[in-house]
């Protein structure tokens, strides 16, 4: 099983999220065309080949009535993956071409989908079924490369007919998929070709086991059954990825609330640092996006933006709301409050943890005159940097008592400056960008 953890996915619980609010939503009328479309076009596919081949196979409806329950089976088995979701079909798929004249199986999938999900509908909005037949586009490709090779039995296919029949099912798949996917919300193919890498991965492993049925199909008929303790076992294993996937969501919720709260405090405590930590959360969350972090960076640059100053709770008021410049001694302790940052950080644990590191380092320099550790150039997490470039313009550009803001034209002129020795040149040139988008300037 693949460990899923709240630390180190924050693009998967994205896509989880979303896709469960997804499938929990009513059918939309758009959702309605596309399954249309997508699934009237696959009965076409399948009615047609049912009716123009004839693979000499004997039809036993008993069989294919076992087949069509198994499916139903295996269909209410899932394993959720980000935005999309698996399931073990393939060990009741394979042998039914074997097992079944192989014009009709993509017929008697289509039924077991539908059966299914009208069996699960408990709960979900109606008119979530009509997508089983869009699902089921996976059986076609195998069916015509069964048919190609003269629907042989399990012990005289050769191997690469083994290997074009699943090809050409992933091939099937990613079409379907990559219609749907478009026209339902725009996914990139790079996004879904990335989410459905694991599942094909278990896909091919599973067309082993198969196949290994349909070669025990071949002797007797009914050892087709043997894969029901298989999925009794599966079922357990995904509803215990369900449960794991559950408590990891919460946790990632207490994480965000725990910010929140303390982002909260330190409001509480200094009106304008809660002001000013809210400005470089949203700015430094832009900054990610245009550089092109990855979910798990750019969630830590959004709670360590949101918990950079959370240190200045340990230090006196008197210092933090000090009308004129710090003296030497004030500034040293002023320093401080990125190590009390991480050390509070640190007692909550877990990805607070790893924020206390961006936090720690939220003040050092590209140079390596920051503080607290004088750490230089890349040694420097990206999230930090990041934030110490927000932070310091944000800084710029606010009135505090013993100075007046500059201008943020003035502002990023003083970036530029500094650009290369007080802050990292892609991540001023990413926050220039981003403050001089649809003014016409250029960065």
């Amino acid at each position: 099983m693949i460990e899923f953890s709240p630390e180190a996915s924050a693009g998967v619980q994205r896509l989880l999220v979303d896709s469960r609010d997804r499938r929990q939503h009513a059918v939309s009328s758009r959702e309605l065309r596309v399954e249309a479309i997508v699934g009237g076009s696959f009965l076409i596919a399948a009615i047609a080949i049912a009716l123009l081949f004839d693979s000499g196979r004997a039809f036993h409806g008993w069989e294919a009535l076992m087949v069509f329950a198994t499916l139903v089976v295996a269909s209410r088995i899932v394993f959720e993956v980000g935005s999309v979701y698996t399931w073990p079909g393939q060990v009741a798929f394979v042998p039914s071409l074997f097992l079944l004249p192989p014009e009709y199986v993509p017929l008697v999938v289509a039924a077991a989908l539908v059966a299914g999900k009208l069996l699960d509908g408990a709960g979900r909005p109606p008119g979530r079924a009509l997508m089983a037949l869009g699902d089921s586009w996976f059986a076609i490709g195998p069916t015509l490369v069964a048919l190609a090779a003269g629907s042989p039995s399990a012990v005289e296919v050769g191997a690469g007919w083994l290997l074009l029949a699943l090809l050409a099912q992933f091939a099937g798949e990613s079409i379907s998929s990559r219609v749907r996917e478009q026209l339902h919300h725009g996914a990139t193919l790079r996004e879904q070709m990335l989410e459905s890498a694991w599942i094909y991965s278990v896909d091919a492993l599973l067309a082993c086991v198969g196949f290994a049925v349909a070669l025990a199909c071949d002797v007797r008929p009914t050892a087709y059954l043997l894969v029901l303790p298989l999925f009794g076992v599966l079922a357990f294993l995904a509803q215990d990825r369900r449960r794991s996937l559950n408590s990891a969501l919460e946790l990632s919720d207490a994480y965000r609330g725990t910010a929140r709260m303390l982002r909260s405090v330190i409001g509480h405590d200094d009106a304008y640092t809660g002001s000013h930590t809210r400005g470089v959360t949203d700015l430094a969350a832009l900054v990610s996006d245009r550089l092109g972090l990855t979910p798990d960076q750019r969630r830590k640059v959004e709670f360590g933006a949101m918990l950079h100053d959370v240190g200045k709770i340990a230090i006196s008021k008197e210092i933090i709301n000090k009308p004129t410049s710090l003296s030497e001694d004030e500034w040293a302790l002023m320093r401080t409050h990125t190590i009390e940052g991480q050390r509070m950080l640190d007692q909550v644990g877990g990805l607070m943890s790893e924020i206390g590191r961006v936090v720690r380092w939220s003040h050092e320099r590209y140079d390596g005159r920051g503080y607290p550790d004088g750490i230089a150039g890349e040694e420097i997490p990206i999230e930090a940097r990041i934030v110490f470039c927000c932070d310091a313009f944000s800084a710029m550009t606010t009135d505090r008592p013993y100075r007046e803001a500059m201008s943020e034209w003035e502002a990023i002129g003083e970036l530029r400056v500094n650009s290369g020795t007080q802050f990292d040149p892609a991540v001023v040139d990413a926050l220039v960008g981003v403050l001089t988008a649809g003014t016409g300037q250029t960065s």
